[in-house]
């Protein structure tokens, strides 16, 4: 099987007509996705199978005021189960790195939960090791 990586923009909300399971956390919103798509700073590939989406990985661009260098924020890697293990993640991951270079991003990062064992074997191939790290989510 191979699988088209494909940038998504502004106006490619159809693509989404057929996405395959568990490749988001939640249902997508058509308002919010396409918020998303139009907001700056905000990116979406996706691998597509035969019409289907069958992966995705989301990002930020994430700029800092005192000087640090401008880095790219993983937010979401996702792959229906269907489509794990054939290298998609790999090839979603290479595309958005190669991205964030492109946008003059000098580091990315992510974060996985600690049992999360093929997340964490794919980050840790293109990076050293692990940063300790807690996160706190505060609500609004």
């Amino acid at each position: 099987m191979t699988a088209e990586i494909r940038y998504v923009r502004p106006g490619d909300e159809a693509l989404f007509e057929r996405v395959a399971p568990e490749v988001f956390d939640h249902a997508l919103e058509r308002d919010q996705l396409a918020r998303y798509l139009a907001a700056p700073g905000h990116y979406l590939f996706v691998a597509i199978v035969d019409g289907q989406i069958v992966g995705q990985i989301a990002a930020v661009v994430h700029c800092h005021p005192d000087g640090r260098p401008t880095e790219l924020y993983i937010d979401e890697v996702g792959v229906t189960p269907a489509c794990q293990r054939q290298g998609i993640a790999r090839r979603l991951l290479d595309a958005m790195l190669a991205h964030g270079k492109e946008l003059g991003c000098r580091e990315a990062w992510v974060g996985t939960e600690p049992d999360n064992v093929a997340a964490r074997a794919l980050y840790r191939s293109g990076s050293g090791p692990a940063e300790p790290f807690v996160m706190y989510v505060l609500r609004l």
